[in-house]
């Protein structure tokens, strides 16, 4: 009687299926990361502007979310006014670090920054000067929605696009 099983080439030629096909997956596994990676940190900088909004109402105290670049990359803060013109990081928040792998595009009118009164209203509203934008160099080589744009309103709205650069 023989055994059934299977010979060493049969397992070596599955196993190098198995190889091909995981390579071949590689490079969408990767624009998924890229692309999941660039919209979190447009939605971290959405919620922190929302949270702005929100502390400046429920706390009758204006906020403002200011964006600063330290080093080869950006943080957003969030602050609050301690007293007039004089601004104090909120405590308890954690500084948000935007990726050096974006560029970063901050068109605000009040030196990169976005401060809500405590009626939840933009302070110096300038409908021409009113967004940050993060760009992923690796999309835009592969020809997909490589912008992400947060565009604020005087109100204290925030709206959030997906874009193409070209």
């Amino acid at each position: 009687m023989r055994e059934r099983g299977f010979t060493l080439i049969e397992v070596l030629v599955v196993v190098a299926i198995m190889g091909m096909l995981m390579v071949s997956m590689i490079p969408g596994i990767m624009n998924s990361l890229e692309t999941r990676d660039l919209e979190n940190s447009a939605r971290d900088i959405q919620t922190t502007l929302q949270q702005a909004r929100f502390r400046a109402v429920d706390n009758k105290i204006s906020h403002r979310v200011r964006f600063a670049q330290v080093g080869g990359s950006w943080r957003v803060i969030l602050e609050r006014e301690a007293a007039a013109g004089v601004w104090e990081a909120v405590p308890g928040f954690l500084t948000k670090i935007i990726s050096p792998r974006y560029v970063v595009t901050i068109n605000l009118p009040a030196s990169s920054s976005v401060e809500f009164s405590s009626l939840g209203i933009l302070e110096g509203f300038d409908s021409t000067r009113n967004s940050v934008t993060l760009q992923s160099l690796k999309l835009k080589g592969k020809r997909q929605p490589d912008l992400r744009i947060l565009t604020v309103f005087g109100g204290g709205s925030i709206r959030y696009d997906k874009a193409s650069s070209g």
